[in-house]
């Protein structure tokens, strides 16, 4: 299958050398042409400066960008090239209501479209092995699997056209919590005096370890936060999920709170660092305090 990739941002670009690691990658686009003519000489495909050219040239295409209008313009754009049967398989994380519209545009052309968000960060994108959530029909699903299998290694398919959506918003949601809970941890444990790079190394064997203690919590420890998950598109993100769930008159605390934080860090010009920089938020709690001062007394 000759595959066409469209976005290369952090995730994408990995996405993409996969893709031709796997011999199906044909051709690749992206809104700054630099970055598609740099993917083309590293690997020899073809770097296209249109969609439709790019739609032509392949049997599928595999998308990866940031907000639901991207999705749609990316649909509109690959529309008039591709071949009736081609296969539309959208990473991006964007509405599910989007990703319906998405499907509908393509429809009249014959092509099928999968809203395939992932979930694994830079380093699971970079090692093939993101958890990847499909929504669409379930012939199409089969076509696409030799594809996603070369991106990823949780594969499911969890209905129609904007469930693979609604489990990732569900995963963001569980995201926010678990960063929230690492950073305010983190913070605690700074406060104490404790030895943190031995904490990781033990706590990460512990109940409470997660993905993002392990992999993110040495971000706080260095007070570094090179761009994993950025700040600001986990808020684009948990604003899907705030919109989802007012459709049920609920509101979810963690996803208003976490939006408090990511919107004072925006503010504060953090919008672009990882998301592990709520420590930045989490140890300011403890700025003036004598906790330190009194964990370091033995009759403290």
């Amino acid at each position: 299958m000759r595959v066409g990739f469209v976005g290369l941002g952090a995730m994408g670009m990995h996405m993409a050398r996969n893709l031709h690691r796997a011999g199906m990658l044909a051709g690749v686009y992206n809104r700054g042409a630099d970055k598609a003519r740099a993917l083309a000489a590293e690997t020899g495909v073809t770097a296209h400066t249109k969609l439709a050219k790019l739609a032509a040239d392949v049997d599928a295409v595999v998308s990866c960008v940031s907000a639901d209008a991207d999705v749609l313009a990316v649909a509109r754009g690959l529309a008039p090239g591709l071949k009736r049967g081609a296969l539309m398989m959208d990473c991006s994380t964007i509405g599910a209501d989007t990703a319906r519209e998405a499907g509908l545009l393509l429809e009249p052309a014959g092509v099928a479209f999968l809203d395939c968000p992932v979930s694994g960060g830079t380093e699971g994108a970079r090692d093939a092995t993101l958890a990847i959530m499909a929504g669409g029909d379930p012939a199409a699903f089969e076509r696409a699997l030799p594809v996603l299998r070369a991106l990823g290694k949780a594969i499911t398919l969890f209905g129609a056209t904007g469930s693979g959506q609604a489990a990732k918003a569900t995963n963001q949601i569980m995201c926010a919590g678990i960063i929230e809970a690492v950073s305010e941890a983190m913070a605690f444990a700074h406060a104490q005096g404790l030895p943190l790079d031995k904490l990781i190394d033990t706590l990460g064997k512990g109940a409470g370890s997660s993905w993002y203690f392990v992999h993110r919590a040495p971000n706080m420890v260095r007070e570094a936060y090179p761009a994993g998950f950025r700040v600001r598109l986990h808020a684009k993100d948990l604003g899907i999920c705030h919109d989802m769930a007012a459709r049920f008159g609920v509101a979810l605390p963690v996803v208003e709170r976490m939006l408090g934080e990511y919107a004072e860090l925006i503010a504060r010009g953090f919008g672009d660092e990882d998301i592990s920089a709520t420590y930045r938020l989490k140890s300011e709690l403890f700025e003036g305090t004598n906790i330190m001062a009194a964990a370091a007394k033995p009759d403290a």
